[in-house]
């Protein structure tokens, strides 16, 4: 396998292209070399109408009921409590002019606080934690506003190349009226040193849109002796919308 710093040397010279270029790139590049299966991670052919009846049959959902709001935190789905840093997540969801976008479904999904998922596919040697599964739901409200409690997940491995590391997230998911018009993104936390060595990250070429996906520490979001906070809004539209992954691509978990 490739090492890191070959990667490295292939990240940097995109960036340095781009940067010579002057071109601006608010989305991710869909054919990205150091992200090696970017080329099978996204359509090849033309797009085809859809029934929407039969999408919503088969659409993902973690929840087969209407959102209640206890969804909205992810520390207490269980009998015991999770291990790890409790965190609050709160934002807006905006369109491109501002304004906000109410009753929106959000869910999220992510590793716990050693870096392992609760799936199947994840089987690398870090422990699971059976007072944390890591998925979560909640409703904009009339500002666009939502807020999650949840565990600081950690890094993890993945099989890019050798010694290949994902820098700490939170997958977000986001509905319209419709199953059709979902979209899912990433968040990531402030100050992250895997940034630089993550093709999936990278694959923004264009760091100020690249930041638009890190959250800021937000201490009024912070509860006395129970949980720091982290404030992310997510745009759907316009030149500053927020990256949102290809419908067909997704990562390694």
């Amino acid at each position: 396998m490739d090492s890191q710093e070959k990667l490295s040397g292939e990240i940097q010279a995109i960036a340095a292209d781009y940067a010579a270029s002057g071109a601006v790139e608010t989305q991710p590049r869909l054919d990205y070399p150091p992200y090696r299966s970017s080329l099978l991670r996204h359509p090849t052919k033309d797009p085809h109408h859809a029934d929407p009846e039969t999408i919503e049959l088969w659409a993902p959902a973690f929840g087969e009921r209407d959102v209640h709001p206890l969804e909205a935190d992810l520390t207490i789905q269980h009998h015991g409590e999770p291990i790890g840093e409790r965190i609050v997540v709160a934002g807006r969801v905006l369109d491109g002019d501002g304004r906000p976008v109410r009753g929106q479904l959000i869910e999220l999904w992510q590793a716990n606080a050693a870096g392992r998922y609760m799936h199947k596919r994840d089987q690398h040697p870090a422990p699971l934690d059976p007072n944390f599964t890591g998925v979560g739901r909640a409703i904009t409200g009339e500002n666009g506003e939502y807020r999650f409690t949840t565990i600081k997940p950690a890094p993890y491995p993945w099989k890019n190349h050798h010694n290949a590391w994902r820098p700490a997230h939170i997958h977000f998911s986001l509905f319209g009226t419709d199953f059709t018009q979902r979209m899912v993104t990433q968040m990531y936390f402030p100050g992250d040193p895997l940034f630089a060595l993550d093709p999936i990250y990278q694959t923004i070429v264009d760091p100020k849109a690249r930041e638009r996906l890190v959250a800021s520490y937000d201490h009024s979001l912070t509860s006395h002796e129970w949980a720091t906070g982290y404030n992310w809004d997510i745009v759907l539209t316009g030149s500053n919308r927020t990256w949102m992954e290809d419908d067909a691509q997704d990562e390694e978990h």
